[in-house]
């Protein structure tokens, strides 16, 4: 990561190099854009012209550790963009395969990326993503992971894509407030005022990348979904944006002060420090904060009272969004990406489970819930008659900890009866097996439906080698460009995709052929609503 200011002679070159682009409407010139802090050079790549590793906000590391986002410095001359910038400081995905390189890491990350088709002037929709990985791993761009590649999705649908990088884990939400005061009252809920002030970075610039700061859509996956959720509720991002979806993340509840407060209890005892001590924590080294993190589970946003008034979707809607429509939805086979991942041994049993270690492991899941497991797998059998142990295991705990949870975030979004939102369910199955020695099939895993939204399905190897991908990308993205630019995800070529009702709770599936289902799974979201599962 460069991220240097060039110089004349340099800049020149690189202008010449780049001079035949391809990108439409990509000239020297038109690679040099000025913002408000300075001016940035992009490259012409894939057909668009990209903007990589651009600052949106200053230093967060040293005094400025657990504080604020900061200002950002103007510069004078073109400073390079064509390079990632650092990815937040995290513990190693534990999902990831192992031998995987862990890309550049920094406490300064804010950065973020622009896919734009020119930076010509037009007023074209923006889909601001943020990234999955819950609250502390994952990248908006690293080099190392083609998914969060926003040039077929902006090349095909003329919008402007932009993701980003932000405070994860302990470094974004480690809650300091009561014991440190008000510099450091938003502690808990920096990562999240990070996402804002890139936010706010695009409301100021991105006219100046061809994009509409009038039409602004957020998005994310998994933990990027929860991000969503909060951002919802956050009334620092009123006005920033002006259309949301939410995938594979319903983010109904977000940690509590007291139990905040307990984590940071239990880092300065770690430590050794005393509560009047806990200003030293800007001068710990971040791998032993790391060290604590890894031990004591993920970090997420504090509801503060302040930055946060309340959880997003818990008791009801957050009113301060109540006229920005929503999608929401999920992948039909969602836990098969969690079991997989597991040791092979474990994920070998679950993927050859027996009635008895069906029975065994539905009880685990349900916890409090566990005397219900007889009435759960009843109304899955009854649903699913043909399902095998090792299908009912997959649907159970994604019903019970997905479904419910779109289902309730949904049907507390109608409840203000003002913006619509819209329910999906992702169904394009992947052959690909889960392991080379499990023959069962990957189907629609939780975030699978990344490389069909952004458009490239050919960049993930779990999408599988079937050409109907190539179809079901195209109704995935674009619908989600759709949306973006209109606030509906309908258009020729699919079934019209009606607005969710209590009526009809119509719910579009989608794959290489979509289809609209009133109701889908209805025993199964009664029986969650019965038991009270979310």
């Amino acid at each position: 990561m460069t991220n240097r200011v060039l110089d004349r002679r340099e800049f020149l070159a690189a202008a010449a190099m780049v001079s035949g682009a391809v990108a439409r409407g990509a000239t020297s010139e038109s690679l040099v854009v000025k913002t408000t802090k300075g001016k940035l050079h992009g490259m012409a790549e894939n057909g668009v012209v990209v903007f990589k590793g651009v600052p949106y906000a200053g230093p967060c590391d040293g005094a400025n550790r657990f504080k604020p986002p900061t200002k950002l410095d103007p510069w004078t001359g073109v400073r390079d963009a064509t390079e990632y910038g650092p990815q937040a400081i995290q513990n190693r995905d534990p999902n990831s395969p192992p031998g995987t390189p862990m890309p550049a890491s920094a406490e300064n990350c804010q950065f973020l990326n622009i896919w734009t088709p020119a930076a010509d002037g037009k007023s074209r929709s923006v889909m601001f993503y943020s990234h999955g990985g819950g609250f502390a791993t994952g990248s908006g761009g690293s080099g190392k992971n083609p998914s969060h590649d926003g040039s077929a999705l902006a090349k095909a649908y003329d919008v402007v894509v932009v993701t980003h990088n932000h405070r994860l884990g302990l470094m974004g939400y480690l809650y300091l407030a009561d014991i440190l005061g008000e510099e450091y009252a938003s502690s808990g809920i920096n990562g999240m005022l990070d996402i804002v002030t890139a936010m706010e970075w695009v409301r100021d610039n991105i006219a100046a990348f061809g994009g509409d700061p009038t039409n602004v859509m957020i998005w994310g996956e998994s933990g990027g979904g929860a991000k969503v959720s909060t951002l919802l509720a956050m009334p620092a991002a009123h006005g920033l944006f002006h259309k949301a979806s939410i995938e594979s993340g319903p983010g109904i509840r977000m940690t509590p002060p007291d139990a905040a407060a307990a984590i940071t209890r239990a880092l300065l005892q770690e430590l050794g420090l005393t509560a009047s001590q806990a200003h030293k924590l800007s001068e710990v080294p971040t791998d032993r904060l790391l060290d604590f993190q890894a031990k004591h589970g993920n970090f997420g946003p504090v509801v503060d009272g302040r930055y946060l008034p309340a959880h997003p979707f818990d008791p009801v809607a957050p009113t301060i969004s109540k006229n920005i429509p929503i999608i929401v939805g999920l992948n039909k086979d969602e836990t098969i990406f969690q079991s997989e991942h597991l040791p092979l041994a474990q994920a070998t049993q679950i993927f050859n489970l027996d009635e008895a270690g069906l029975h065994q492991r539905i009880a685990k899941a349900l916890r409090d819930k566990a005397d219900q497991v007889d009435h759960v797998l009843d109304i899955y059998r009854r649903s699913r008659p043909q399902a095998s142990p090792t299908d009912l295991y997959i649907a159970i705990t994604t019903g019970m900890g997905m479904w419910a949870r779109v289902i309730t975030l949904a049907e507390r979004k109608l409840e203000q009866q003002a913006a619509p939102v819209f329910t999906y369910v992702f169904a394009y199955e992947s052959e690909v097996p889960v392991a080379p020695t499990i023959h069962y099939p990957m189907k629609s895993p939780h975030a699978m439906e990344i490389a069909f939204k952004f458009n490239h399905p050919e960049n993930s190897r779990s999408t599988g080698n079937r050409p109907e991908r190539f179809q079901a990308a195209r109704n995935m993205s674009k619908a989600w460009a759709t949306f973006a630019r209109t606030s509906n995800p309908s258009f020729d070529g699919i079934p019209r995709w009606p607005a969710y009702t209590l009526e009809t709770r119509a719910t579009m599936f989608l794959d290489a052929e979509c289809r609209v289902v009133n109701d889908p799974f209805s025993a199964e979201r009664r029986l969650w609503q019965e038991i009270g599962v979310v």
